[in-house]
């Protein structure tokens, strides 16, 4: 008897089964299928099987929303600066936002044998609180803050604040806001937080209406703000991020709104195409290729057993204001 009989029997993947004996995600049905079969036939996996397990491999796995992100792109930069010489692979794994596959890699990862996991984290469902409880081998999480874990992450809400009151300060009477979902602790909930911060101090309370979501990508910050153009025209728009706020500019210069007069946007992000649009995009810089080299750093120490206890960085950010916001044009580079 063996892995492939069991998974036969039980009507499942090879992979599931591995997972049922190394304490991984599975749901409910699959558990109770599998666990029926070995009641059954007694089956046990070898000892010299876990025993391989444990032995090192010299490999990190890198598990990243993804891989066309330039957000992502500078963090696993400074991961691998930060490796150079150290003698290890890193091992990518790309989930295209989907939380599901977040879980499916951090689980495969937990089971190859790698010694050490960088997770570039988005939301945190029970299938991750429940894989991240499992794994064996050092985790460090990046650009989320979670509590018990390693973590490097931005300081969003204070971006977000910032940016919201330049948009105030240049002259705005009342910010709109276009973010993504408040399950991304990070990028939804901290920069939602920091733009509600930033109305209070103005003495401007905050409006359903006012607050839009998108998701991340500059095609559906250009719907939203089309569809919210046919109805209203804003005087200041702060997007979650430069992709989203790409896709508002392309908007509203189609709407006939001059970008930086008759309507204020900022992002965050800094990216290389917010800098080179046809007006430059005011945006809060964020210390990606950092947060990177600090995991990495993290990591490695962790592997290394040097310090103990859980440690959490948390970078700040630098507003970078050009044109969209009525400010001088920045050099491109």
């Amino acid at each position: 008897m063996n892995i492939t009989e069991i998974a036969k029997l039980a009507g499942v993947s090879k992979t599931a089964v591995s997972r049922y004996f190394n304490n991984g995600y599975l749901s409910a049905e699959k558990k109770a299928a599998i666990a029926e079969v070995v009641a059954r036939t007694g089956y046990a996996p070898s000892e010299q099987a876990r025993t391989l397990r444990v032995q090192r491999t010299r490999q990190i796995g890198v598990v990243m929303p993804r891989l066309s992100s330039e957000s992502t792109a500078r963090v696993v930069d400074g991961i691998t600066l930060s490796l150079a010489g150290e003698g290890y692979q890193l091992l990518l794994a790309n989930t295209a936002n989907d939380p599901d596959k977040e879980v499916e890699y951090l689980d495969t990862f937990r089971n190859s044998g790698v010694d050490g996991v960088i997770f570039l984290g988005s939301i945190f469902t029970a299938a991750h609180k429940s894989v991240l409880k499992s794994m064996h081998m050092p985790v460090v999480i990046v650009a989320q803050q979670y509590d018990g874990y390693n973590c490097v992450y931005h300081d969003d809400r204070g971006a977000a604040r910032a940016m919201t009151e330049l948009l105030i300060r240049r002259g705005s009477s009342r910010p709109l806001y276009i973010g993504v979902t408040a399950q991304d602790r990070a990028a939804g909930y901290a920069r939602h937080e920091g733009y509600l911060a930033a109305l209070k101090a103005a003495g401007l309370p905050p409006r359903a209406e006012d607050m839009l979501l998108s998701d991340f990508t500059m095609e559906s910050g250009y719907r939203i703000a089309r569809q919210l153009l046919e109805k209203r025209r804003p005087d200041g728009i702060f997007c979650a991020t430069d992709a989203i706020a790409i896709g508002v500019m392309q908007a509203c210069r189609e709407a006939g709104l001059a970008v930086g007069q008759d309507v204020l946007v900022a992002g965050i992000g800094d990216s290389a195409l917010g800098r080179v649009t046809a007006v430059p995009l005011t945006s809060a810089h964020l210390h990606y290729k950092t947060s990177g080299q600090e995991a990495a750093q993290m990591l490695l120490r962790l592997m290394h057993r040097q310090g103990a206890g859980v440690r959490c960085l948390q970078l700040g950010y630098e507003v970078m204001e050009r044109a969209s916001t009525g400010g001088e044009a920045a050099p491109t580079m």
